[in-house]
């Protein structure tokens, strides 16, 4: 997902406000009244984030699934599926009884990842096209969402996590995996996870090291009321880190 860009005096304004406020510009809003992330959103730069036997050597998604409780006859949706590593593992988790939604914004790579899906013939997986600000998932549907190494990808965060929030049955949980980075070097410092689900509603229940993922494992429940968009207050961005 690509950042918006803006003329550089507009950015160059934004920027010098932010820093003499000491906290994000909550005025800037998108036309639904979501607020604009107050820091960078990196760009798309591959459909994989490893390739697979590696991946498997190092056990992740065995590993991330046991985290996350995965179990047959469970509904999961897989955003950002990319090739598909998580969904093919999902599906013979789940098994026949249960159902895999995997969910791209690329066109071209939904198409492939739904060719491969029948190639392997994977009855128990639906392949769909999503929005950058919109999974368009099915209400009340899912025990588990998967945002496995993309998050730092989502241009509009809070209006995307708020759309996805009603596809969460209850009990259940959206299971974040990603580097402990800044956003703009494909990672997301894990208090910016924190504070910007908590901003839409949805309670931590437990990060945790995943050496075998290569970042952290993060799981959220969604808790009392879904916000008003206007309601949502950005999260200030983190400290650059800085030499010596």
């Amino acid at each position: 997902m690509t950042p918006r860009r803006v003329s550089a005096p507009l950015w160059l304004g934004a920027l010098l406000l932010a820093a003499c406020n000491g906290a994000p510009d909550s005025s800037q809003r998108g036309p639904d009244g979501f607020p604009a992330p107050d820091r960078p959103v990196a760009s798309i730069v591959s459909s994989r984030w490893s390739n697979e036997e590696a991946r498997d050597r190092l056990n992740e998604a065995e590993e991330v699934m046991n985290r996350a409780g995965i179990h047959p006859g469970m509904t999961v949706a897989d955003i950002g599926a990319g090739e598909g590593y998580y969904t093919i593992r999902l599906a013979q988790r789940v098994g026949e009884s249960g159902r895999v939604l995997a969910e791209d914004i690329v066109p071209e790579v939904r198409d492939a990842l739904a060719t491969r899906v029948a190639r392997e013939r994977l009855d128990n997986v639906s392949v769909r096209l999503g929005d950058p600000d919109d999974p368009k998932l099915p209400e009340d549907s899912f025990d588990r969402v998967f945002m496995v190494h993309m998050y730092h990808e989502i241009e509009s965060p809070y209006e995307f996590l708020w759309r996805m929030r009603p596809s969460l049955r209850p009990g259940g949980e959206v299971i974040v995996v990603d580097a402990d980075r800044p956003t703009q070097n494909h990672g997301t410092p894990p208090e910016l996870l924190r504070c910007e689900f908590a901003a839409v509603g949805y309670r931590l229940e437990r990060m945790e090291p995943m050496p075998s993922a290569g970042g952290y494992l993060a799981i959220f429940r969604a808790e009392g009321e879904r916000p008003e968009p206007e309601d949502i207050e950005a999260c200030p961005a983190p400290d650059a880190p800085t030499d010596g």
